[in-house]
């Protein structure tokens, strides 16, 4: 956060002529996505009628990411910056309160209904709290509102949806194609997450163990999944506790379960830890909160990557 200030700051000092970027086309939006998420459905959106950055390199981590001049700049000086609105992004507020956007703004946040993240049994960390409720058949603690919204196809469908209206409202003459844009893409998401529901419909065991962060809710509440996992979606621990891994351990011998979870950029040792004792298999489970350089310049998107989950799933659950 330290870097953060002293990178506003001098930004914010430098000569007007040194601070001002090269000028966009005029007849073109220019649309900065925080994170990979909001660059997929803007993308979508946009149609090819508007200019789509992704701000965050490919394969950083948003919890830690210290933005840097240029990126700045970027923001000040776009149509329209989308970002996600919760912890993970915390410093997006930091720069919005210092600098002046040009455009406006979009959290995915506000877009859909928000759930509270929750601590639930056998987890490491989480935070204090005066309450406790049961869901999902176990005990749980609220913590937060989740902020992994977009991990529901229907949540990314409502996304799309709400980022081309802004789309349409920032360029009316390309209104009906940005629309048009969206509407197609949010129809594939729902068709997506009817592909999912007919999957676990026919499970009557929908157990699933992480030996890593679960920043899962929204996509566990969809499809009704009773999940444990070794932290929770923000959790910023990576050495669980004995007792959590023997925990989840015992979970996945006593549900019979072919597979540990773990999520992209994970060096997963926990999940592998847990499955080898619980003579298990270990499978990945892409979040679609970042995507490698390889992936981005193959042409991932989040309906490329939530399929492959589909996939891992009827493999190993």
């Amino acid at each position: 956060m330290k870097r953060l200030l002293l990178l506003l700051w001098v930004l914010l000092t430098l000569p007007a002529c040194a601070a001002t970027p090269p000028e966009a086309p005029s007849d073109r939006l220019q649309v900065v996505a925080a994170v990979f998420p909001a660059y997929d459905f803007a993308r979508a959106a946009a149609a090819g009628y508007a200019d789509v950055t992704l701000l965050l390199p490919p394969g950083a981590e948003s919890h830690s990411y210290e933005p840097t001049p240029a990126d700045i700049l970027r923001v000040q000086e776009c149509d329209l910056f989308i970002y996600l609105g919760g912890e993970s992004d915390a410093w997006v507020d930091t720069i919005l309160t210092a600098i002046e956007p040009r455009g406006e703004t979009l959290r995915m946040v506000d877009c859909v209904d928000l759930l509270e993240e929750e601590t639930v049994e056998g987890m490491q960390g989480g935070h204090d709290h005066d309450h406790e409720e049961e869901d999902h058949g176990h005990l749980g603690e609220v913590v937060s509102m989740d902020e992994h919204v977009w991990t529901a196809p229907r949540n990314a469908a409502d996304i799309t949806r709400a980022i081309g209206r802004r789309l349409a409202e920032l360029d009316s003459v390309h209104a009906g194609d940005y629309s048009a844009a969206a509407a197609s893409y949010a129809a594939e998401l729902e068709d997506l997450d009817r592909e999912f529901a007919r999957f676990f419909d026919g499970r009557r065991d929908r157990t699933i163990v992480f030996g890593d962060r679960f920043p899962l809710l929204y996509f566990a509440e969809a499809y009704h999944l009773d999940y444990y996992a070794a932290f929770p979606g923000c959790g910023a621990q990576t050495e669980p506790s004995a007792a959590t891994v023997a925990f989840l351990t015992e979970k996945v011998r006593e549900e019979g379960l072919p597979a540990v979870w773990y999520i992209e950029f994970s060096n997963h040792l926990v999940a592998d830890s847990i499955a080898e004792a619980a003579g298990a298999a270990t499978a990945q489970f892409h979040t679609g909160h970042s995507v490698s350089r390889a992936d981005l310049e193959a042409g991932a998107t989040y309906l490329s990557l939530m399929r492959a989950n589909l996939e891992m799933l009827r493999k190993y659950m």
